[in-house]
C-alpha cells in the first residue's frame, strides 16, 4: 500500500469540527486530523485484504489516525494466533493515548477464539512500567473477560498494578464497574477486601453508582463504602 495515497486520502476525509472535537476528548495529542471511525474502519479493511504485511512494515505514525490505522489492520487481518500477537507486541509501545488504546483493544475480536492464549499473552502487561501498557491489559479485561471463571484472577491483577496513572486507574474502576453489572455478589465480596488505592476504588463506586444496571437500594450500599480521606 502507498503511503503516501492513504496519507492523502485520510486528509481528504478530515473533519476540521470532528478533529476539535476529537482533540478536546484526548489532551496532549497534537496529531489528529479529524477523520471519523467508520470511514478509517473502511480503508482498515480494505488494507487488510491487500498486502497489509507491506503496509505495517512502512506506515508512519505521523498521526493520529495513521497510528490508529495500523491497529485496526492487525485487528481485520487474517492471520494465525501467533503472528497475530507478535504484531501486537510491535504495535504496542506506539499506544501514547487512552483513545488509540481502546479502539486498539475493541479491533482485537479474535480474543474470543483464543481466551486462554491471549489470557496469558496479556499478563506481563499488568505488570509493565508502561502506562499504555497497562491500560491495554485491563481494557482488554474489559472488553472480553468479564466472566464467572476469569473474576478472582482478574481481581488479583487488579491489586498487583503499581501505577499511579490516571488513565490506568481509571481503566482499573470502570473494568470493577463492569465485573459489577454482571456480577455483583463476587464483585461486593472483592470491593470489601482489596489492595486498590484509595482514588481507583472511590473512583470505582462512583461509576457502579452511575450505572443504570445498578437499581437504587445498591446504589444506597455502595455509596457508604467509600473511603474517607486521610
Amino acid at each position: 500500500m502507498n503511503q503516501k495515497d492513504i496519507k492523502n486520502e485520510l486528509l481528504a476525509l478530515a473533519d476540521e469540527k470532528y478533529r476539535k472535537f476529537s482533540s478536546s476528548l484526548t489532551p496532549g495529542t497534537d496529531t489528529i486530523l479529524g477523520v471519523r471511525l467508520p470511514a478509517l474502519r473502511k480503508i482498515g479493511k480494505r488494507i487488510a485484504k491487500a498486502d497489509w504485511r507491506s503496509y505495517l512494515e512502512t506506515a508512519r505514525d505521523d498521526s493520529f489516525e495513521e497510528t490508529l490505522l495500523q491497529g485496526m489492520v492487525i485487528g481485520y487481518a487474517e492471520v494465525e494466533l501467533a503472528e497475530r500477537l507478535a504484531l501486537i507486541k510491535a504495535y504496542l509501545p506506539k499506544i501514547d493515548n487512552w483513545s488509540i488504546c481502546d479502539s486498539f483493544c475493541t479491533g482485537l475480536k479474535f480474543t474470543k477464539q483464543h481466551k486462554e492464549e491471549v489470557w496469558l499473552f496479556l499478563q506481563p502487561y499488568l505488570q509493565s512500567n508502561e502506562v499504555y501498557e497497562i491500560r491495554f491489559g485491563v481494557v482488554m479485561f474489559i472488553t472480553y473477560y468479564v466472566e464467572d471463571r476469569y473474576l478472582e484472577p482478574m481481581f488479583r491483577n487488579f491489586n498487583a498494578i503499581d501505577c499511579d496513572n490516571y488513565y490506568v486507574k481509571m481503566a482499573v474502576a470502570w473494568a470493577i464497574t463492569s465485573c459489577f453489572t454482571a456480577f455483583p455478589v463476587m464483585t461486593m465480596i472483592y470491593l470489601k477486601a482489596n489492595d486498590l488505592d484509595d482514588f481507583t476504588y472511590n473512583k470505582a463506586l462512583q461509576k457502579i453508582t452511575e450505572s443504570r444496571q445498578v437499581n437504587p437500594e445498591m446504589k444506597v450500599r455502595i455509596r457508604c463504602m467509600k473511603r474517607k480521606k486521610k
